[in-house]
């Protein structure tokens, strides 16, 4: 549902903040068109994150307004999943005492015990990845060599983490040869099973992935979502964090953790890193 929705002033902030030209976006724009009034308040937020002049104009000229045939059959699916929001929100609120015990036993444990392999032990008997073209399970010894882990935090329905993750893809077959250390777990923001299939299958994603009925399963690497997607968090085998898609509460965005992730690989390979393993 949320791909043919018309956007918000928040969808594009995040889409230019992710780097979407602006052609790109008045294209999406003239095909899903504007739900929101652009007052001063939503004019300096498209502002602060990045839209120029003329994307501006173009908004508030109304020619992207949703037309007035379809504005009623869009102000329900809008308040369908505004209501949705409000009802998962309200279940999170009620369980948000239980989840964060289980976050602070957990973290404890961590600590306690100086699990170095905390990552591996959070996914294990939850993973699945694409074999000719279906989800099978993964096996948990395919972790056992691994010391760096890229959590990301993505869905189909999101046209950000669209546009990323074939970039992902390509860091991804290029630098594991290399590094066979790192790995990548893919955790979904998709809206169902199949939702989340098919996003495998069509960005053709090498890695594993935490199976869509287990995601509840996996609070310990849940805690490392952000507020937005996509978000690629870096941690080591402990749960440690090397890199991170939000800096200070700030969205850098996944591409600046791809030159983090560069800078971790160039430092593990200096002589003199090397020398003191």
């Amino acid at each position: 549902m949320a791909a043919t929705l018309p956007l918000t002033t928040s969808d594009i902030s995040l889409m230019l903040r992710s780097g979407y030209s602006v052609p790109t976006i008045e294209a999406e724009l003239a095909t899903r068109h504007f739900a929101d009034q652009l007052d001063e308040g939503k004019r300096n937020q498209l502002i602060k994150a990045g839209a120029t002049t003329e994307l501006l104009d173009a908004i508030e000229s109304g020619n992207f307004s949703v037309p007035k045939d379809e504005l009623e059959k869009s102000r329900r699916k809008m308040d369908e999943q505004t209501a949705e929001r409000a009802l998962m929100a309200e279940r999170a609120k009620r369980n948000d005492t239980l989840y964060q015990n289980q976050l602070i036993k957990q973290r404890a444990r961590v600590v306690a015990h100086g699990s170095a392999d905390a990552i591996a032990g959070a996914a294990k008997g939850n993973l699945v990845r694409l074999q000719n073209g279906n989800l099978v399970s993964c096996y948990d010894e395919e972790l056992a060599p691994k010391q760096i882990y890229g959590l990301y935090f993505s869905a189909h329905w999101c046209p950000p983490c669209r546009k990323f993750t074939p970039q992902l893809v390509a860091y991804y077959n290029q630098i594991t040869h290399d590094h066979p250390e790192f790995e990548i777990i893919f955790v979904s923001a998709d809206k169902s099973a199949d939702g989340m299939a098919t996003y495998m299958r069509e960005s053709g994603m090498p890695w594993p992935a935490i199976e869509y009925g287990k995601l509840a399963n996996v609070p310990a690497l849940q805690k490392y979502a952000g507020k937005g997607i996509p978000d690629l968090v870096v941690v080591d085998a402990s749960g440690k964090v090397l890199a991170d898609s939000f800096v200070g509460g700030k969205y850098v965005g996944p591409g600046r953790v791809l030159d983090d992730l560069n800078a971790i690989f160039a430092r593990a390979s200096s002589p003199q890193v090397a020398a003191n393993r």
